[in-house]
């Protein structure tokens, strides 16, 4: 089975951790944690700063490791790192997502999250 190796931004503001919905594919009307494919050469760090560049029109700052999911989907196993980020600038724009929403601790199981992303809502309620 084919390894995909993801980052994922976890920008937590005010009490509230930001997600987005996406707009495509197999998982369409599914909500994660903005972020997105490691390319060859890149350091995850330097992954999340470009995908959050390029998806949000933001500009982030990588402060630490979270954990990292490993998670087996139909056709492909996802090997995802989690670092919480803080925005330097930028209003976070949607350019590939259909929506977003800034979750606080008691509504984050209001949306339907990727299986993957799912198993670290725990850890963000520590976090919130």
């Amino acid at each position: 089975m084919k390894t995909i190796n993801v980052v994922a931004a976890l920008i937590i503001h005010d009490g509230h951790i930001f997600a987005t919905q996406r707009g495509y594919g197999e998982w369409e009307g599914y909500w994660e944690f903005p972020g997105g494919k490691v390319e060859p050469g890149e350091t995850p760090e330097d992954a999340l700063v470009r995908e959050i560049r390029e998806e949000l029109a933001t500009e982030i700052v990588v402060d630490s490791y979270v954990t990292s999911i490993e998670w087996d989907y139909p056709v492909f196993h996802l090997s995802m790192q989690c670092y919480l980020c803080s925005v330097v600038s930028g209003s976070l724009t949607l350019l590939e997502h259909e929506a977003s929403s800034w979750l606080d601790r008691n509504h984050l199981h209001d949306v339907k999250w990727l299986p993957a992303d799912e198993t670290i809502i725990g850890k963000i309620e520590e976090l919130l």
